[in-house]
């Protein structure tokens, strides 16, 4: 069900040759990238027609990740809810816990294939790090991950794992040190290496074909999905699918194969954090408006003279105040909605998980979870609404415990 990369989605997900999603994404970077982004345009548009790339890729995804992952039918968790039929995509039982896995073996296998020798990543709750790590390991390749100070404090157990698979870590102290100055920081050393180096962005953010590529790789888990549920709902697509988005890369992946089902609603669940006042969300889709960050034209969160702005959320992994471009336009031209999870919402969502499913999920997932019950709950039981559980919550337990005043 894994099946090869999609040399399109639909008219409506393909970026133009500038990388543009309608008024959205592009290329805003320096000149001395220029060159290493059109590298990267031609190895991938050669990947994708190589079958040999694809079948690699895809004997990785099976063998090495453990795909396809399955969708889950959490009974408990519906009758608590008294609506739809609500499913999980466990994305948090792939290799290294996370659905990031997926695009760090495409773009390791690129940077082969460009004859890069060193990788460099960022990384915020530290999934991406280890999904990094993990692949440079598997290929030999030297590996150096930007996070941000305060991320490194609050995800302690994946920064020791990234360590054990040979990654070094290095420590962002400017700014909010979280994964905002963790990019910048993967910039500004790309910029210095970009002759050796190939850096593996995380997400579907960026210059182009960044958004496109990561989009392309995580879309895996879409096609999956669709395929599954029409097995799993008597040939019929599910009539929700709900994510949470930081980035946006699982809800973009998920997302993409069903962008030209009109009947499938599409729900995007950004970070609430404490509260809509200023600083204290990440919700630029809810909040910000159109401007440049990190070499693309989405939503961001800025203040009045075009400053990005700090944000918050007690996920790292959606602590960050851009969005992908794709993301942008589907909000745009109202193919996908988007909401906000505060953090209390997704606290209680965690426990309600947990107890009810015996499952932990990631703190970002748990964002998903809160939003999926409620919009489930005012559903039909006779509707289906599909969740991407993107990540397992390991990662997450000593932060709920300071979180929670308990002792670890």
């Amino acid at each position: 069900m894994s099946g090869t990369l999609p040399k399109a989605l639909s008219p409506q997900s393909v970026p133009d040759s500038a990388g543009r999603f309608g008024s959205f994404g592009g290329r805003f970077v320096p000149e001395t990238l220029t060159r290493a982004l059109d590298e990267l345009v031609a190895e991938y548009d050669k990947a994708k027609a190589d079958p040999s790339f694809q079948e690699e890729l895809d004997g990785l995804w099976k063998t090495f990740v453990g795909r396809p992952s399955p969708l889950y039918f959490a009974r408990r968790l519906t009758e608590a809810c008294g609506g739809a039929q609500i499913w999980l995509k466990r994305e948090d039982l792939n290799h290294t816990g996370a659905h990031k896995i997926n695009n760090t073996l495409g773009q390791a296998l690129l940077t082969l294939r460009m004859g890069k020798t060193r990788v460099i990543a960022e990384t915020g709750a530290g999934q991406h790090g280890v999904a990094t790590a993990t692949a440079c390991a598997h290929f030999g390749l030297p590996c150096v991950v930007y996070m941000g100070a305060e991320d490194i404090r609050r995800q302690k157990p994946n920064v020791f794992a990234m360590k054990l698979l040979g990654a070094e870590i290095r420590a962002v102290e400017s700014g909010s040190r979280t994964l905002r100055d963790a990019v910048n920081e993967a910039m500004r050393d790309w910029m210095s290496s970009v002759e050796d180096t190939h850096y593996i962005i995380g997400s579907v953010i960026g210059p182009h074909p960044f958004p496109m590529m990561v989009r392309d790789f995580q879309s895996v888990i879409g096609r999956e999905a669709r395929a599954q549920s029409l097995e799993a709902f008597d040939g019929k697509l599910p009539d929700c699918v709900v994510a949470c988005v930081g980035g946006g890369s699982n809800a973009a992946g998920i997302f993409a194969p069903f962008v030209a089902d009109d009947g499938v609603r599409l729900v995007g669940v950004e970070a609430g954090g404490r509260s809509s006042e200023p600083g204290q969300h990440a919700s630029p889709l809810t909040f910000g408006r159109p401007g440049v960050l990190h070499g693309s034209y989405s939503y961001v969160m800025q203040d009045d003279d075009g400053q990005t702005c700090d944000v918050h959320s007690m996920s790292a992994g959606l602590d960050y105040p851009g969005v992908g471009p794709e993301h942008s336009y589907w909000k745009d031209t109202g193919r996908a909605e988007y909401i906000q999870c505060r953090d209390d919402e997704a606290m209680k969502a965690f426990d309600m998980l947990a107890k009810s499913e015996g499952i932990l999920p990631a703190l970002e997932s748990s964002h998903a979870i809160a939003k999926g019950m409620e919009v489930a709950g005012k559903m039909s039981p006779d509707q289906n609404l599909v969740i991407c559980l993107s990540g397992r919550g390991d990662k997450d337990a000593m932060e709920l415990a300071r979180l929670r005043g308990e002792e670890w």
